[in-house]
């Protein structure tokens, strides 16, 4: 597969959410909520430093959240005209199976949030709690920072990698292949990223640029961020699964 294709894929998942735009920005829109109030409970709990965490773990949680969104693609495809209660049955055409890759995707996100405490804990001490507005001089005065964010970044990147090769595809297929099982699709997924890696490494490198820019403006670009990159993650799944790849 040519290594520039994930712009095609962004292309025609621009035109679902253009045709969808009811769904799609609704969709976009109750994931902004979600982060804005995230936010807010971190600053409350004293804990601002954990946003960032938190943010990697959206990046990781985010596929399964996007099921409604194939689902609007997947019925688009069809020639079908779907509304928000035809986007939310796609969490229900292969319900157990989903449930199963979210609690694997659950457990690789709790697993970063622990390792990203924890390292924390190590470089800053326990006794480190400035306030919100003091916190980030504080952590530029500190001579630990660059290690932290050398070693949390190498973490996060290997967690980041693993839990896109297992879901690149794998929710789509589930989604619109509801006799596939939750190890078939992780398994092809895997496949899927280890034959193309060219294309998929850009793709996973736009995903990364897209979503951190809607993060910037206070999570208000992800509005459109996130059904854009939804429903092209279905365009990428009908390029790279053909129909004879899983058998039922």
């Amino acid at each position: 597969m040519a290594t520039d294709r994930p712009w095609t894929w962004l292309a025609r998942g621009w035109a679902d959410l253009l045709a969808a735009k009811p769904v799609s920005l609704a969709y976009g829109f109750a994931l902004t909520l979600f982060g804005w109030l995230l936010a807010l409970l971190m600053f409350e709990m004293g804990t601002a430093w954990a946003i960032l965490p938190a943010t990697a773990g959206f990046f990781i949680l985010a596929p399964l959240l996007a099921a409604g969104l194939y689902e609007t693609s997947r019925r688009l495809s069809l020639g079908e005209r779907p509304g928000l209660a035809e986007a939310v049955a796609g969490f229900r055409r292969n319900g157990v199976q989903l449930a199963m890759m979210g609690a694997l995707l659950l457990v690789i996100h709790l697993f970063w949030t622990r390792v990203a405490g924890l390292l924390f804990a190590l470089f800053f001490g326990f006794g480190f709690g400035p306030t919100l507005a003091d916190l980030p001089f504080a952590l530029l005065r500190s001579d630990h920072l660059l290690p932290f964010l050398l070693i949390g970044t190498g973490f996060g990147f290997v967690l980041a990698t693993v839990a896109f090769a297992t879901c690149a595809v794998s929710i789509p297929l589930l989604v619109d292949r509801p006799e596939v099982s939750f190890l078939e699709a992780v398994t092809l997924s895997v496949q899927a990223v280890m034959e193309n890696k060219g294309a998929m490494a850009l793709w996973a490198g736009l995903i990364v640029v897209f979503t951190g820019l809607a993060l910037v403006p206070f999570f208000l670009g992800l509005a459109v961020a996130l059904p854009l990159i939804g429903h092209a993650t279905w365009h990428a799944y009908r390029d790279l699964v053909a129909p004879g790849d899983v058998t039922a």
